[in-house]
């Protein structure tokens, strides 16, 4: 009592905590990623039935059951190897996979400015990693990173380029970061429809539509001028 309360309600059942798959982080100027394990102890076969495959394999195999019965622990045996090396070679291409996207991405695990994100698609991991391209989306569309600038789920550092005024590649995701205090500093009581924040953002070096302007905006979750509007 009184958290018990609580127990069982749509309140608890609605609620998630996310567990980051990587942890991030900044040791003498360096950029340390590791595998988030929890409390997931190393895997290992037992010693138990190693000596039990010894065992059955020993002075008295060649009766039929003893036989049988090695081949059953073997093959046990075999599946549970197979498995661990499984589990490795996961954590391997997540490890590599995390740690290109940190090396594309070190501007901003620096210091954590958002608008210093460069235009990043699955490809250029791909190429980096020599992965198939299905694997990379897998990992970017399902895990999170722990960073010093809070957890981010991986697939939000990977956006298409366009190119600003002075010819430079920038990520939709700078442009997004852009739009987004654009909105927060503006009049609350004469908020800025879509075509004025499109002139905004040319006057800025980024010249994109005004249908551009307001789909970015809904992926924003940021709602249309006239409901922003406060009295």
């Amino acid at each position: 009592r009184p958290g018990n309360s609580w127990l069982g309600t749509v309140y608890d059942r609605n609620q998630s905590v996310v567990v980051p798959d990587f942890i991030v982080e900044e040791e003498n100027d360096e950029l340390i990623v590791s595998l988030n394990q929890g409390d997931i102890p190393p895997l290992h076969v037992s010693a138990e039935y190693s000596e039990m495959l010894n065992l059955y394999s020993g002075e008295d195999k060649q009766r039929p059951s003893n036989r049988e019965a090695a081949r059953f622990v073997k093959g046990k045996i075999d599946d549970a190897k197979w498995f661990i090396d499984a589990i490795k070679q996961r954590q391997e291409t997540l490890f590599v996979t995390m740690s290109a996207i940190i090396e594309y991405q070190k501007e901003f695990f620096i210091d954590g400015d958002e608008t210093k994100i460069r235009p990043m698609i699955l490809k250029d991991i791909a190429d980096m990693v020599g992965l198939d391209i299905s694997t990379i989306s897998r990992v970017a569309n399902s895990k999170y990173v722990d960073t010093p600038y809070g957890t981010k789920l991986i697939k939000e550092f990977f956006s298409e380029a366009m190119v600003n005024d002075q010819g430079e590649e920038v990520s939709t995701i700078e442009i997004k970061k852009i739009l987004q205090n654009i909105i927060e500093d503006e009049d609350k009581q004469k908020p800025l429809p879509d075509d004025k924040l499109a002139e905004m953002l040319k006057e800025k070096g980024y010249p994109i539509a005004r249908r551009t302007v307001a789909k970015y905006r809904e992926q924003l979750d940021i709602p249309v001028a006239r409901m922003r509007k406060k009295i």
